[in-house]
């Protein structure tokens, strides 16, 4: 017999390659394979492959247990409801609780960093959520402590490249970022093999501080970039003027904080341990990125 295994969030950037990753790195075959999403006609052409594709919603229990029903091991994605505190949280309780109803054996759950009494305030989601399948009677489950993304730069470079200048409160805090098409394979791989209940936390090969990052986004792109240090306040302040909605922005510059204070720095092997491959590093996402940031 081999498991089922289910992928949350599968219309999502992670989810649709973590999907990739199972049927072509992987070979899984894709009637082994479940796809869970809020909006089930969007996956279309993973159903013509011989994926079968449920409707699920997280914040209806009964919805969950139905789409969990049948799967052996199941990748838990973290969900993108922030628009009010408690609600992601609740969300990702309720599919723990409703993977345990349904018998799955094993569930995958991306987290990140150092989440317990983490100055980003959408950590204690992630801390939440890692308590929830710590007490829960699950055979099995992995933890992995996704890194920033590369990708995630996209959102602070525009304006950052148009004006010349990146508002940062980092201060000298570094992150070691990695692509999110390395997390996306390495999710596949613990979602396949990975047994018992462990913890990795995934990061790229180099950590840097903004100061850095910026020096090498310059040299790529050809456009001056200067990191300006902020106050907290200030980057909210910012943010705020620029049209963002405070208690979004003050998520956004939560997450200078927690670089300041250290969290999202630490390099480790734990990729290579669950891939048997190294990450991208980032001089050479940046290259095949460059033109995309240089147009900005």
């Amino acid at each position: 017999m081999t498991s089922t295994l289910l992928v949350t969030g599968a219309s999502g950037h992670l989810g649709q390659r973590v999907i990739h990753h199972l049927l072509e790195t992987l070979k899984v075959a894709p009637q082994r394979i479940i796809a869970t999403t809020r909006k089930p006609e969007t996956l279309k052409d993973l159903a013509a492959k011989g994926i079968t594709v449920r409707g699920a919603d997280f914040d209806d229990a009964a919805s969950l247990r139905s789409a969990f029903a049948g799967a052996d091991r199941l990748l838990l994605i973290s969900t993108d409801a922030l628009d009010r505190p408690g609600r992601r949280l609740a969300q990702q309780q309720a599919a723990v609780a409703a993977a345990q109803q349904a018998g799955v054996a094993h569930v995958v759950y991306t987290s990140m960093p150092l989440p317990e009494n983490s100055p980003l305030l959408i950590a204690p989601d992630h801390a939440g959520t890692e308590k929830a399948l710590a007490s829960s009677a699950l055979k099995g489950w992995t933890l992995l402590r996704n890194h920033w993304y590369f990708e995630n730069l996209f959102m602070w470079l525009p304006s950052a490249l148009a004006s010349g200048q990146w508002y940062s409160a980092a201060e000298q805090g570094k992150v070691a970022h990695i692509a999110r098409d390395d997390l996306a394979r390495a999710a596949a791989a613990a979602l396949l093999k990975d047994t018992g209940k462990n913890t990795y936390t995934l990061s790229g090969a180099e950590a840097f501080t903004t100061e850095q990052i910026a020096q090498q986004v310059s040299q790529a792109t050809g456009k001056p970039l200067q990191v300006v240090p902020v106050p907290l306040a200030g980057l909210i302040q910012g943010m705020v003027s620029a049209g963002f909605p405070e208690p979004l922005a003050a998520v956004f510059a939560s997450f200078d904080t927690n670089t300041a204070a250290g969290r999202v720095a630490e390099v480790t092997g734990d990729f290579q341990k669950l891939t048997g491959v190294a990450p991208q590093p980032f001089a050479g996402w940046l290259s095949a990125n460059a033109a995309a940031l240089a147009a900005l």
